[in-house]
């Protein structure tokens, strides 16, 4: 259930907060390897969604050459910001600032679309994911890792923004999660990745790396 849009501004706050912080640090916001598994071949085109600070839109760009593109998508301002100058080098590489469950990209412009410990924010994670059905091209893939919870949170976990911001108070169990993305048309689901369960803030999380696909041909 989404969270009453009270709750959702102070969730929208309390991550600007803490990921504009983090825009200059060193620390790491990864929760797996989801561009490893993805493995961008070159010439295809890259989105990852929820970029941080950029390090795996330069990874991709790399990795897909001049034929290919690596799009970075983040809603915090800042991070965006210290994307940009990450990949001044990079002329195949870009970033945009929106929302992951509205991005400001064509239907079907990816071949590949990843993301590292970012769907847990977002209140909807059904909308993220019928946004990665439709920015994939039909038969495209996606790798996520993400942060998913051992049970149902409380109700004082799920209404704290700061436990939002610090990646477990929007957390679902996997099956919610799993269900989220076939409900949203992706085949092939499939968990790659799965870490033994930790507590943080006083309940079990895990992190779990997803792949599948947009089927090659959908019924209309």
């Amino acid at each position: 259930m989404s969270p009453d849009p009270n709750l959702a501004d102070g969730i929208a706050r309390a991550a600007a907060h803490r990921y504009g912080a983090l825009s200059t640090s060193k620390e790491s916001l990864s929760c797996g390897r989801a561009l490893d598994v993805a493995a961008p071949r070159e010439g295809e085109d890259v989105i990852d969604l929820g970029c941080g600070r950029g390090a795996d839109v330069a990874r991709a760009a790399v990795q897909v050459g001049v034929r290919g593109t690596a799009t970075g998508v983040d809603g915090n301002e800042r991070m965006i910001a210290a994307a940009a100058a990450s990949l001044g080098s990079h002329a195949n590489a870009r970033v945009v600032q929106g929302d992951l469950a509205a991005v400001s990209l064509p239907d079907g412009c990816a071949d590949v679309v990843v993301s590292n410990c970012a769907i847990n924010h977002a209140p909807d994670k059904g909308a993220v994911y019928r946004e990665v059905h439709r920015l994939l091209r039909p038969g495209g893939r996606f790798a996520v890792s993400d942060i998913v919870s051992e049970e149902p949170l409380p109700d004082s976990v799920r209404n704290d923004p700061a436990a939002w911001a610090a990646c477990y108070g929007g957390s679902i169990p996997e099956g919610d999660y799993l269900g989220a993305i076939e409900a949203a048309g992706l085949r092939g689901i499939e968990v790659v990745r799965r870490t033994e369960p930790y507590e943080k803030g006083g309940v079990l999380i895990r992190s779990i790396t997803v792949t599948g696909r947009r089927p090659p041909q959908e019924n209309r």
